[in-house]
């Protein structure tokens, strides 16, 4: 099973596309979860915002035509005092969540709470701890130093520990 995590955002969007192995695999030793892609797809301040949300649209269809996650894992927002960030973020989610819908993927929100627990066992970790935890989790590369990317990846891990889908 493949799953695309999400870490929203419009100037920079976490990316993650995350696969189990097979049983057999699994029952070998081996990691558990596999990176198949991940990335910080950033978008430049300079473009009107409509562009900016145009091309998460783009970048989202394209690694979900590539890579073919049956799954998106997505972070619910939570409030914050910039309301401008807000709706921002959350209209970035909006494109992001619709194409994921159109290209036919059920669609999981996972919670700050749920990311937590599901990556250190413990709802209060701080971002070091996930952090840590998710590069214990998963095979990756060690050049993936992006905080957004990290994040996606263990958004996308929430869905395994969780299974609701």
């Amino acid at each position: 099973m493949r799953i695309l995590g999400i870490d929203p955002g419009y100037e920079r969007l976490g990316i993650a596309v995350l696969e189990q192995p097979h049983y057999a695999e699994a029952s070998r030793g081996g990691k558990k979860h596999t990176v198949v892609f991940s990335e910080c797809f950033k978008t430049s301040s300079k473009l009107e915002f409509s562009r900016r949300l145009s091309l998460i649209g783009e970048e989202i269809k394209n690694v979900i035509k590539k890579y073919k996650p049956e799954v998106l894992a997505i972070e619910s927002l939570f409030l914050n005092t910039n309301q401008k960030t807000v709706m921002r973020v959350a209209e970035a989610r909006g494109v992001v969540v619709y194409e994921a819908a159109q290209a036919g993927l059920k669609i999981f929100e996972a919670t700050p709470l749920q990311i937590k627990i599901a990556t250190t066992g413990y709802g209060r970790a701080d971002k070091t701890q996930v952090m840590k935890m998710t590069r214990i989790l998963v095979k990756i590369d060690d050049s993936k130093k992006s905080d957004d990317e990290l994040d996606a990846i263990a958004i996308a891990l929430t869905i395994f520990a969780h299974k609701k889908f």
